[in-house]
């Protein structure tokens, strides 16, 4: 199996944000446990410590080697529909957010990382179609993908992406 790039660039209104969809054939508690407790989250990307109900935890992605401890301030939860958080301190930092809809059995997660700059797309549209990918697989008990599969086409895609003027 050969995975396709299937982000795209949306300006948003605090700045150039890197946007993915997934569709799920499950109720979206389902999905949103997949999102939000550390024991699901581990199975594709990551885990968290910390109570989330006091605004900050902290994150590690165990799917990669030597991953860092980051600090996590969230800025919105509301489940099991909506998140928004602020990912590490310093130049390095990154803001991300989901959100989920369901309808006919169907739940759609939307998630997007605001960037930098444009350029960072080639690096970071590559890494989050390969993570989002990892949780569709884990959702549906299939084998996880493979990173290979990822990294040069994907590159090559997300560099070339459009990016959109400024809503007015």
């Amino acid at each position: 199996m050969t995975a396709k790039p299937t982000g795209r660039l949306a300006q948003r209104e605090d700045g150039l944000y890197i946007m993915f969809d997934r569709l799920f054939n499950e109720p979206i508690e389902k999905v949103w446990a997949s999102l939000s407790r550390p024991a699901e989250l581990e199975k594709w990307i990551g885990t968290y410590t910390g109570s989330p109900t006091t605004g900050a935890v902290r994150f590690r992605m165990t799917a990669e080697a030597e991953a860092e401890w980051e600090y996590v301030n969230i800025r919105e939860c509301v489940a099991p529909h909506r998140f928004t958080g602020d990912f590490g301190t310093g130049p390095k930092a990154w803001h991300a957010l989901f959100h989920l809809v369901e309808g006919d059995g169907m739940t759609t997660l939307t998630f997007g990382q605001r960037l930098h700059t444009a350029a960072e797309a080639a690096t970071v549209g590559p890494g989050w179609d390969y993570y989002l990918d990892r949780l569709v697989a884990v959702r549906a008990g299939r084998a996880l993908p493979e990173w290979s599969h990822y990294s040069t086409a994907h590159s090559d895609f997300y560099r070339g992406l459009f990016v959109p003027a400024p809503a007015v």
